[in-house]
This record gives structure tokens, C-alpha cells and sequence, in this order.
């Protein structure tokens, strides 16, 4: 298993300062702090290693946080339940929701002719 240190995982997240292009590993250790689901490794004076688990994890709350507009108690609520919680199911079903709702707003739409 190959591990990652907090500014590799910080460029995979895409996690960048708006003020300065550098990289935002401060964001990382506050969503240590909020998610017990997230454990990196600490080794050599506090070093962060996190593993594939705990980086899918990170990107599971980044989406949910900062695509989804979450907020950390809304995350915690989706990734303490005790049901898998799969992003791309997720996904399909936002849009499959949305999709049914355009195409029966069409066939409304049609009935006015």
C-alpha cells in the first residue's frame, strides 16, 4: 500500500489558496479534525500519511462540502450512516431526478399547443 504526504493529497484534491497558488494542507487538517472517518498515519514529528482509503474519503467530503454545498454536520449525518455511500449512485440519481423533471415540464409544455 503506498501512501501519500498532506501536499500530494492537497495537489490530487486540487486544494489551492485563492490569494497565492500554494497549496492548502490547512484544509486538510481541519477536515482531520471534523471526520473521524479521515486517520492519516503520523510518522517522523507528525509527518501525515494518508493511504488510497482515507484520500477517496477526502474526496468524498470535498464534493460534498464544496460541490454539493453542504455543511460538516450534513457530511458527518451521510458518512456516519450506516448504508454504503457511493458518489457516482449518488450522481445518477441527482441527475436522473432532474432529467424526469425537464422531460415532464416538456410533455406540460406540449399540452399547450
Amino acid at each position: 500500500m503506498k501512501y501519500k504526504q498532506i501536499g500530494e493529497v492537497a495537489k490530487i484534491l486540487q486544494l489551492t489558496s485563492k490569494k497565492k497558488d500554494k497549496l492548502n494542507t490547512h484544509t486538510l487538517r481541519f477536515w482531520e479534525k471534523n471526520f473521524k472517518q479521515i486517520k492519516p498515519i503520523l510518522i517522523n514529528g507528525n509527518r501525515r500519511y494518508y493511504d488510497d482509503k482515507t484520500i477517496e474519503m477526502l474526496k468524498r467530503i470535498k464534493f460534498l462540502l464544496k460541490e454539493k454545498g453542504m455543511t460538516i454536520n450534513g457530511v458527518k449525518k451521510i458518512l456516519n450512516n450506516k448504508d454504503t455511500f457511493n458518489l457516482d449512485e449518488y450522481k445518477n440519481k441527482t441527475i436522473k431526478t432532474k432529467l424526469n423533471r425537464i422531460s415532464s415540464l416538456i410533455n406540460e409544455l406540449k399540452t399547450y399547443k
